[in-house]
């Protein structure tokens, strides 16, 4: 699809008319894996220190970055590509046009819950306790929230946003009145 539109590689392939915020401490803080939702910031910390993670993980980090904090998806693609040992320019930019919804996603509002996808794809925590270490200690799904956690392991950060609030960045800069509930 990029040779066939190669502005595609820094342009929306469908724009949403999207205003993106700027935000350079929001943007540092996933960069860096300290969002405060822990499987996030597995995912990010996995990157800067092995150059890969799984496919569920870029999905993830993409749609919070792109959906959750609602900053231009063309910052956390660079970033991917500056940090990616399998990193390709269609696969990625087209991949976080996809998941920021200005690509050919037929579904262009989705918001992936980083909470949801934790608990169904990382039931254990076991993903989280590798890349997190100062969640380690916590029971069960218990590290999915740390902020509910009776202790609250010293150094992590609280949340960027929310959680019950994933959704309204995207829905507010997009003008979605309906209400959405990030799945």
């Amino acid at each position: 699809m990029l040779a066939a539109r190669p502005a595609a590689a820094h342009a929306d392939y469908r724009t949403r008319h999207d205003s993106w915020r700027t935000d350079e401490a929001e943007l540092a803080a996933w960069q860096q894996g300290r969002t405060g939702f822990p499987v996030i910031d597995a995912g990010m910390r996995q990157l800067a220190e092995t150059g890969w993670m799984h496919n569920r993980a870029r999905l993830l980090t993409a749609s919070f970055l792109a959906k959750s904090l609602y900053l231009d998806w063309r910052l956390g693609a660079r970033h991917f590509l500056a940090h990616l040992v399998d990193g390709d320019l269609a696969n990625n930019q087209l991949n976080w046009q996809w998941v920021a919804g200005t690509g050919t996603d037929t579904r262009p509002n989705r918001v992936l819950n980083p909470l949801a996808q934790a608990d169904r794809h990382d039931p254990d925590g076991e993903y989280v306790r590798r890349w997190v270490p100062e969640l380690a200690e916590l029971p069960g799904r218990e590290i999915h929230r740390p902020w509910r956690a009776r202790r609250r392991p010293a150094g992590y950060p609280d949340p960027l946003i929310a959680p019950d609030a994933l959704a309204q960045r995207l829905r507010e800069g997009r003008g979605i009145v309906k209400e959405g509930k990030a799945r």
